[in-house]
């Protein structure tokens, strides 16, 4: 990778990151802002702020915006996460300076139309009536939930219909001032880009950003818990964890390699045996989920009602034997399916671009795919099995259940199994 960094006298931070066999660009902007940023009654305004940054600037309407990209043939879009937004565009290399005046547009000079915030605020509740009707999504948010209880980090990402309503302009007006701030925010300009030109556009588009000092968030504080609701479906949606590791731990990498042998791939522990040699699920994996100061090591399946009170026996039984016997010839084709992973995804700008950006946040510097591999390449089968045990040796593991549940064992037999 050819990263180059530069922060400008506002605080923005200005990466690119030049691919000169490709003929595109993806350049995006990444805030410290998600929905572990927000209160109790402002749930989801990272999320609405989102959707209304499209919606019309004081010198485009929404319509334009749209026509503007389309017309050169490129796209923008946006995401919300827990702990950062993110706004970007994919364009020809043609039309970086494009890609650049719209972000900064919809970024510094958001309109937040009254009207166009009604509308909008019923897409958003129609959003979050979709994920509801998605049991193998919504569950993950019931599990955040349990997981983390009464603060920012365990709130829904998409907010609730209650919060949602409640928003008005002035608090998406005040989430933007209190975040949208140069030290907060870092653009990133992947492929066939040039360094020079990227940075003098984003000084120029982005002058007007206030040089103020970020907004944190609150500590993560784990607990654990049971999130589980009877309810007419085909299927029992079930999830269940314990706390892991933060993306800067010693075990991080550990964890992701553990993951994939453990739960990643048809070869996995989990899918021979859960789904191969007993049938129980049609989809079971398992999950390392990293934030800033804390982090969460999950198993999800789907499966029958019948099926559902043998699952977690089962997983933790393998759980079990992975602390004893995780062997070096699944260590090793874990250690090629993440590597494998990780240099495919460096391939394309956008997933550079997010890849620069995760690295930024982590660690405050881009660590090189070789450094990575090597990291990667440390996670021998002793390391696999010393992760198992940490994972066993949890206190208080989180569960979710969604469905057809009531025959799942109770929580305190599921706690008793570990610790």
């Amino acid at each position: 990778m050819n990263v180059e960094i530069e922060k400008l006298p506002n605080g923005l931070t200005v990466v690119t990151d030049r691919m000169n066999h490709i003929e595109t660009a993806s350049i995006g902007v990444w805030v410290e802002a998600g929905a572990r940023h927000e209160t109790a009654t402002t749930n989801g305004v990272s999320h609405l702020l989102e959707h209304m940054a499209f919606k019309g600037t004081t010198t485009r309407s929404a319509r334009r915006i749209a026509e503007e990209i389309e017309a050169a043939g490129g796209y923008l879009n946006a995401y919300t996460a827990r702990e950062q937004t993110c706004f970007y565009a994919r364009v020809l290399k043609g039309d970086v300076a494009l890609a650049v005046d719209l972000l900064s547009d919809i970024l510094i000079h958001p309109l937040f139309d009254a009207e166009e915030l009604a509308r909008e605020k019923k897409v958003v509740l129609q959003e979050i009536g979709q994920s509801e009707d998605t049991p193998d999504d919504i569950i993950y948010d019931h599990l955040q939930d349990a997981a983390f209880p009464e603060q920012p980090l365990g709130r829904p990402i998409l907010g609730s219909e209650g919060t949602v309503n409640a928003l008005g302009r002035a608090h998406l007006r005040r989430h933007l001032d209190m975040h949208y701030v140069g030290p907060s925010m870092t653009l990133i300009a992947s492929g066939k880009v040039d360094h020079a030109e990227v940075v003098a556009l984003a000084g120029e588009k982005f002058a007007p950003l206030r040089n103020a000092a970020k907004k944190g968030a609150p500590k993560a504080r784990y607990r654990g818990g049971d999130r589980r609701r009877t309810q007419k479906l085909e299927q029992a949606h079930l999830t269940f964890g314990v706390e892991g590791p933060a993306v800067t731990d010693d075990d991080a990498f550990a964890a992701n390699v553990f993951s994939t042998a453990f739960g990643g791939g048809m070869s996995s522990r989990l899918f021979q045996e859960v789904r191969e040699k007993r049938g129980l699920a049609y989809s079971v994996h398992a999950f390392a989920q990293f934030f800033s100061d804390t982090g969460f090591f999950g198993v999800y399946a789907g499966t029958g009602a019948k099926e559902c009170k043998e699952i977690i026996p089962v997983v933790l039984g393998e759980l079990e034997a992975m602390a004893d016997g995780a062997t070096e010839e699944e260590a090793a084709r874990a250690r090629a399916q993440a590597k494998a992973s990780l240099f495919m995804g460096l391939e394309g700008p956008s997933n550079r671009a997010e890849h620069i950006a995760s690295q930024l946040s982590a660690y405050g510097r881009v660590m090189p795919a070789s450094e990575i591999a090597e990291k990667i390449d440390a996670v021998d089968a002793e390391a696999l099995r010393r992760f198992a045990r940490r994972l066993l040796k949890s206190k208080r593991p989180s569960l979710a259940a969604l469905g057809p549940v009531k025959g799942l064992e109770s929580y305190e037999r599921v706690a008793a199994r570990f610790g």
